[in-house]
Parts: C-alpha cells; sequence; structure tokens
C-alpha cells in the first residue's frame, strides 16, 4: 500500500488516506480544538480585545503549542508512515490548525500554493477530517500536478477572509479538479504546491478539519515565527542543528 501511496503522491500531489483517526480521536480533537478557542477568547475578553479576533475567519493556528492532546497527535504513526514514503525519513513538525465552517463561517476558500505563505523547502500538510465532508459542507478540491511548479498568485484578497496569496478567479478548470469528500478521520495529505481550494458549506452545520503541516527535518530553512511548536518526530534532524534521534 504504501509504494502505492508514493506513486499517487508523485504523480497528483497529493494522496487521500483512510482511518488515520478513529472516530473518538477525531471527536477528541475537536472538542480539544473548541476548548482551546473558547479559552482563546475568554482571555480576549478578560483583556479587553476584540474576540473576532480569535478564529474569527474559521482559523485558529498554533493548537500543539497549547494542548498535550494536539502534541501527542502530530506524531500518529499512521501519519508518520505515509509521510516516510513521501516526505522523507527524517520528519520534523512545524505547526498545525484547526478549520471549520459553520452557518455563521461558510466562506469558499480560493485556489491557492500554500508554497507562496512561507518559500522555503516543499512542506506537506495533512488536511485531516474531523466530520464527514462533503461537497455540501465544505470539503476540499484539488488540481492533480499542480505541484511541479510554482503559480503566479495576483488575485485579490478583498473578501475578509485572509488568504493574501490566491489566484485570479477562473484561473482554474474546475472541471479537472478532484473533490475529496472523506469521513471524519480520514486526511488528504499534499504537497505545497498543490493547487487546491474549498467548497462553501451550504448545510448550516460545523465541519472541522485539523492541518498539521511537516517538513524534511535534514533541510534548513529560515526560522519561521509561526512554528512555535516545532519538533523532530521521527528521525533526526541534521547534525549541525539537532543531534536528537527521535521515534
Amino acid at each position: 500500500m504504501l509504494p502505492q501511496i508514493r506513486n499517487t503522491f508523485t504523480e497528483n500531489g497529493f494522496v487521500i488516506v483512510s482511518k488515520i483517526l478513529t472516530h473518538q480521536e477525531s471527536q477528541l480533537l475537536k472538542a480539544e480544538g473548541q476548548a482551546l478557542i473558547d479559552t482563546a477568547k475568554h482571555k480576549a475578553l478578560e483583556a479587553g480585545q476584540n474576540v473576532r479576533d480569535i478564529a474569527g475567519h474559521g482559523v485558529y493556528v498554533g493548537l500543539s503549542a497549547q494542548s498535550q492532546i494536539f502534541r501527542k497527535a502530530v506524531k500518529n504513526e499512521k501519519i508518520l508512515d505515509v509521510l516516510q514514503v513521501i516526505l522523507s525519513p527524517n520528519i520534523e513538525f512545524l505547526s498545525d490548525k484547526a478549520v471549520f465552517k459553520s452557518h455563521q463561517i461558510n466562506f469558499e476558500s480560493p485556489w491557492h500554493q500554500d508554497w507562496h505563505y512561507w518559500h522555503g523547502s516543499h512542506k506537506i500538510s495533512v488536511w485531516i477530517a474531523l466530520d464527514d465532508t462533503t461537497v455540501e459542507n465544505g470539503c476540499l478540491k484539488l488540481f492533480p500536478g499542480s505541484h511541479k511548479s510554482a503559480i503566479i498568485h495576483n488575485g485579490e484578497a478583498n473578501d475578509d477572509y485572509g488568504f493574501g496569496h490566491r489566484l485570479q478567479p477562473d484561473t482554474v478548470d474546475e472541471s479537472k479538479a478532484i473533490t475529496a469528500e472523506i469521513s471524519a478521520g480520514s486526511g488528504v495529505f499534499f504537497h505545497d504546491l498543490t493547487l487546491h481550494a474549498s467548497h462553501p458549506n451550504r448545510t448550516g452545520v460545523d465541519r472541522w478539519v485539523w492541518i498539521p503541516t511537516y517538513r524534511d527535518a535534514q533541510i534548513e530553512d529560515p526560522p519561521y515565527s509561526w512554528a512555535t511548536a516545532a519538533t523532530v518526530v521521527r528521525g533526526k534532524k541534521k547534525a549541525n542543528a539537532d543531534k536528537t534521534l527521535c521515534r
């Protein structure tokens, strides 16, 4: 199975893997993410800050920096086994985020490549569904083979949903895109040059996903301010940077 996963990823720039998490694990991460956001909002209120600044766009970054539950989840053996064949035997976790859509936050994310947000070495993110995902509730869509080169991102970010790097509308031929309707606990591993977007949530029911990002631990990058919980989760870092063996 792993060689097939590698071949699919090499050809398409992404691969869908079923049953990474159990139903119980998915629900635990969702509940923990909700609790972290609620705590952050409470602290913001106490400090007289704007609560809308906390996950106001349906994105909350840095769960593993705050939660032992998420720090354990980024070391999930099923995730690492896949990363070992499509990325490297030496794997460093960088950061994670929760992305949720609801009756209030039901946006359609635009087509983009993640690499434009961080540059440096190429990284792999894992889009793990914490709820069953469908076209109706905002599942992921991806463009096969688009990971082979960077594409100019010159779309206007004027919808207040972030995504400062995006393509112009109608740039992508959506008839060639793959829609990833997956069950809770399954995930999409994708290259940071793979073009992807998501459907809006039209159901009025929450849809949560968790997205950890990893890189080859042997490659040096400029420091990233957002990688506050970075840690080697399998193999080892370059000898002059970190001599600690992890497994």
